[in-house]
């Protein structure tokens, strides 16, 4: 298959209205698109606060000049120190990137209630919960821009993918709220949806789908499945985009003047929306039901 070449994103961003603008917290920096967001932060000249679970992953970010800390976003000690460290040296995080989380994947039959449990505290209340520890701050300084990064799937579900969809549809509906709460105050709710991205993401997925064991009714079913969103997430394949270019969009969501509500990013995230809009739920149903019933390689 073909790689789709996909346009760069152009950011333009004049350096004497860096310091206006403050620093940069982002979750979720150990790889993927939190690792490349905080290089094009940091790149762009800004002060940037890259965050892990485990620090120790973020050397190569601390090698260009990120801040890094130890972050887990469902824990709320964690989310209480990070968020205060930056304050302590900056009064406020005036740019807030959600960008930590994972997919969950596998028969909504079959996924214990924990695992979904666990899915929402880190895709959602972790983003949510930041979002409302560095508000008061943002609200003193008069300004601040929390941007989230969604996904195609905040707008689009399938089936194999309902606990994961589940909590992008919240991050989406939860912004909706959010935002115009906040307007008054200076603040500004992105949220970014890309489409599928070559990164660690896929492994972690893979990970996730629950081992029933040989006679589950799901077990053909789940096969195709991993073998589906293998082929998804290949890089090179149809729509797949690197995390570069998402990064490259996400710095404009968080630094432009006047930006969007949201950003779709891809050609599968622009169009895979509007196709579901327009198709009865029966006839997505069946089409869905069709591509996963073959059986796996």
């Amino acid at each position: 298959m073909k790689t789709m070449f996909l346009p760069r994103p152009r950011v333009r961003i004049k350096a004497e209205n860096l310091s206006n603008i403050g620093p940069v917290l982002i979750t979720g920096c150990s790889s993927g698109l939190g690792r490349a967001a905080a290089m094009a932060f940091r790149t762009a000249g800004f002060e940037t606060f890259a965050t892990a679970r485990n620090p120790a992953t973020l050397e190569e970010l601390r090698a260009i000049g990120c801040r890094t800390l130890a972050l887990d976003v469902t824990d709320e000690v964690s989310r209480h120190a990070a968020v205060e460290a930056v304050e302590k040296q900056f009064g406020a995080v005036l740019i807030l990137v959600n960008n930590a989380g994972y997919g969950q994947y596998g028969p909504i039959e079959e996924i214990s209630l924990d695992d979904m449990r666990r899915q929402f505290e880190t895709n959602v209340f972790g983003g949510m919960r930041l979002s409302q520890l560095v508000l008061p701050a943002m609200r003193r300084a008069g300004k601040g821009r929390i941007v989230n990064v969604s996904s195609v799937a905040g707008r689009v579900s399938i089936m194999g993918g309902g606990a994961y969809h589940a909590t992008k549809f919240a991050v989406e509906a939860i912004a909706d709220a959010l935002r115009p709460e906040v307007e008054p105050f200076g603040i500004a709710v992105v949220n970014v949806l890309p489409g599928p991205i070559a990164t660690h993401f896929e492994t972690t997925l893979m990970n996730t789908i629950p081992d029933t064991g040989a006679d589950s009714p799901y077990t053909p079913f789940r096969k195709t499945l991993a073998r589906r969103m293998h082929t998804f997430l290949t890089p090179g394949g149809f729509g797949v985009m690197t995390a570069d270019h998402v990064a490259r969009v996400v710095l404009k969501a968080g630094t432009v003047l006047r930006p969007r509500t949201r950003y779709s990013v891809g050609f599968i995230a622009k169009l895979g929306p509007f196709g579901r809009g327009v198709a009865p739920d029966r006839l997505v149903d069946a089409v869905t039901r069709l591509v996963m019933s073959s059986k796996a390689d």
